[in-house]
């Protein structure tokens, strides 16, 4: 039945003219944050300790754009899985390209640092058109088992190959050896086990240290990519300058090259907050010196 009314919504919104759609998804972006309040109190506590500069109320319209524009991400991909791909297409444009064939070799595509910025999703898709490179994407699966498979099944018909966060490391040196594109979300927590702490807005961020790991162990270069919503509505997809290999794989190296990552996706971030997915719960696992002392 879900996957039904999922289905019939597509087509319904696909069906709108793109300034009704948009006005829609503005409401669901008002009632996100006035009346659902979704994650309100942690979001406007994080903004707070995050951008001490900012007074309380400049936090609140950050939270109320992270609404409008999470519902804006959300009335797209609807709109392109109802069949608006050339519409949604077309509102895209990108600067820096030029730093792809810097970051190739001979032998290798090269890894993208990406993070939950913009819409960033769509962005997903648009990538082996705007960059006419196949890309594989390394992700968590969706809670929702419904959900989840229609998102797989749109990268796939979008030429992108889907790589389970599970067990990555084969499947993604398998891509870089066929000269894709892999891509890698490093803004997601991580188990405290499984991730290092590197500063994230002037707290430690349990991050995945896979990129670095996986850069130095094949030498393929880290290319930032981030998808901006322009104020019209279109998208711009800014490419930066690649980032070579670290020299070793010895931890230190690789919680460096780790916070270099992070510090790149804080500063865009910083330019643009409202564009962040603020929902997450990023610090949400601590470091052992900061946990509670085991009763004995």
């Amino acid at each position: 039945m879900f996957l039904g009314l999922l289905q019939m919504l597509s087509k319904v919104v696909a069906a709108l003219p793109k300034r009704g759609a948009e006005a829609i998804a503005r409401h669901w972006g008002w009632l996100l944050a006035h009346v659902i309040r979704l994650r309100r109190r942690y979001v406007l506590a994080t903004l707070a300790r995050s951008f001490p500069e900012k007074s309380a109320a400049e936090c609140r319209a950050i939270y109320n754009e992270v609404c409008r524009q999470q519902a804006l991400n959300a009335m797209e991909l609807l709109r392109y899985a109802g069949g608006r791909q050339a519409e949604l297409a077309a509102q895209f444009e990108a600067v820096g390209l030029e730093n792809l064939a810097r970051a190739q070799t001979a032998e290798l595509g090269a890894l993208v640092l990406m993070g939950h910025f913009g819409n960033y999703a769509l962005l997903a898709l648009q990538v082996p058109r705007l960059f006419n490179l196949p890309l594989a994407i390394v992700a968590k699966p969706l809670r929702n088992a419904t959900l989840n498979d229609q998102w797989w099944e749109l990268m796939r018909k979008a030429g992108i190959t889907g790589i389970p966060a599970r067990n990555a490391y084969r499947a993604s040196v398998r891509a870089l050896k066929e000269k894709k594109l892999v891509g890698f979300m490093l803004d997601q927590n991580r188990p405290a086990t499984q991730g290092v702490f590197v500063d994230f807005f002037g707290k430690p961020a349990a991050t995945t240290p896979g990129l670095a790991l996986m850069s130095a162990q094949t030498g393929a270069a880290v290319l930032p990519a981030f998808v901006h919503r322009l104020p019209d509505g279109r998208h711009r997809v800014v490419v930066h300058e690649p980032i070579a290999p670290p020299p070793d794989r010895r931890p230190e190296t690789i919680r460096e090259y780790t916070a270099r990552y992070t510090r790149i996706l804080e500063d865009e971030i910083r330019r643009e907050p409202a564009q962040w997915l603020w929902w997450h719960k990023r610090w949400k696992s601590r470091p052992p010196a900061e946990q509670p002392p085991v009763a004995p």
